[in-house]
C-alpha cells in the first residue's frame, strides 16, 4: 500500500562560490540603480554587513577586483569618472531578467516557448499514455494502439475501442505576447514602492 514517509528536512548545500553569490546580487542592484555601479556596490556593502556574505578570506575588495578582472566593470580612470558597467554586464543583466522571466513559465496556449510540461506541439517525445477525450487523432500512436487491440481482442476478429488507444506525447510551448511598455506617471513611485524596475525587465 502506498501511503507518506515522513523524514527529517536537510537543507540543500548551496554550491555558490562568494563571488558568483555576490554577481547575482550585483547584478540585481544595477537594474535598481539604472547601471549606476557606484550605488549599486553602496548598497552590496549595506547586505553584506547586514547578512554576512563575505568572509575572513574574501571580502569586498576581493569582489570589486574580480569584477574589474574579468570585465564586469571597466577601471577608473580617475577620482571624478566611478566605474562603468561594460558590455559583459549588460549581457549578465539581460540573461538574469530573461531567467526570471522564463524560467519558471506556467502551461499556457500554443507557442514558441518550451517548458517542462507535456502537451500540444510539432516535437514529439519518447512519452505514451492512454488516450483521453479531447486528444487529436494525429497524436494516436497508432502501432502501440494496434498492438493493444490484438492483445486485448485477439487476432481472430480484429477490434480496436477507445481503451486499446495510445498517444504519444508532444512537448508543451507556451504563449506569450511580448509588450514594451514605458509609464511615467506618479503611480510608477507612490507610497515608496518601487514599479519602475519591473518595467525594466
Amino acid at each position: 500500500m502506498i501511503g507518506y514517509r515522513f523524514t527529517q528536512y536537510f537543507d540543500q548545500p548551496n554550491d555558490k562560490s562568494i563571488f558568483d553569490k555576490l554577481l547575482e546580487l550585483f547584478l540585481e542592484l544595477l537594474v535598481y540603480t539604472s547601471g549606476d555601479v557606484k550605488e549599486a556596490l553602496d548598497w552590496l556593502h549595506q547586505l553584506d554587513r547586514e547578512y554576512r556574505i563575505t568572509n575572513d578570506q574574501y571580502g569586498m575588495a576581493d569582489f570589486m577586483a574580480d569584477l574589474q578582472n574579468q570585465g564586469y566593470i571597466s577601471p577608473p580612470r580617475n577620482g571624478d569618472n566611478p566605474p562603468q558597467i561594460t558590455a559583459k554586464s549588460e549581457r549578465a543583466i539581460r540573461q538574469q531578467s530573461l531567467d526570471q522571466i522564463f524560467g519558471k513559465l506556467k502551461k499556457g496556449l500554443r507557442g514558441d516557448h518550451p517548458t517542462p510540461h507535456s502537451g500540444q506541439s510539432d516535437e514529439s517525445t519518447a512519452d505514451r499514455r492512454k488516450f483521453e477525450f479531447g486528444d487529436s487523432p494525429d497524436q494516436i500512436a497508432m502501432t502501440e494502439s494496434l498492438r493493444n487491440a490484438q492483445i486485448n481482442h485477439g487476432i481472430g476478429h480484429f477490434t480496436i475501442t477507445e481503451n486499446d488507444l495510445e498517444v504519444q506525447e508532444n512537448t508543451h510551448k507556451t504563449h506569450t505576447a511580448t509588450v514594451l511598455m514605458i509609464d511615467i506617471s506618479h503611480s510608477m513611485i507612490l507610497y515608496g514602492e518601487d514599479r519602475i524596475t519591473p518595467a525594466k525587465k
